[in-house]
């Protein structure tokens, strides 16, 4: 579906905005790798940056305890958005609703998390962003870091082009 263009002011500039369908959302999901991931708790929306690997509608992801992982457990619907920019000034944008679900380590959710990691995995720094705090975390016994997924339950995406 196309929608209407906008026409700049003072320039021969216009934007044709145009929605893409599904196929194309999972496409652009499938070969990115960064978002932003958003979450809200009491009416409080709040928005991190995360690495993440898209396969079979799952937007598999990883990080520390902390605000976004608080409030994700407190409620699972949230939002991943993912942007792509191009040299012309166009952009693509892809917005998913979700679900967030949690691969702790245990036996029954080990193949959800070996498969997440095994995703993550191909990129050397895929652990990055969901490592790093801007503070200290308290040395505890075993590993905090904990592997989840965006299981999507919508898809939406818009294309702008700017045609002279």
């Amino acid at each position: 579906m196309i929608l209407p263009s906008l026409k700049l002011e003072d320039t021969a500039m216009t934007i044709k905005l145009t929605e893409i369908n599904p196929g194309e959302c999972y496409r652009i999901l499938e070969n990115e790798r960064f978002g932003h991931l958003a979450c809200c708790k009491d009416g409080q929306p709040y928005v991190a940056a995360i690495y993440f690997a898209f396969s079979s509608g799952v937007a598999y992801s990883f990080t520390m305890p902390g605000k976004k992982l608080d409030w994700m457990r407190g409620n699972d619907k949230v939002c991943l958005h993912v942007e792509q920019r191009s040299s012309a000034g166009g952009w693509t944008s892809v917005v998913v609703e979700g679900r967030f679900e949690e691969f702790p380590d245990s036996d029954a959710r080990r193949s959800e998390r070996l498969h997440a990691w095994s995703l993550l995995q191909k990129y050397s720094d895929w652990w990055e962003i969901g490592s790093m705090k801007p503070h200290e975390l308290p040395m505890l016994d075993g590993s905090p870091h904990v592997f989840y997924g965006i299981v999507v339950t919508a898809v939406s995406g818009r294309s702008a082009v700017r045609t002279e």
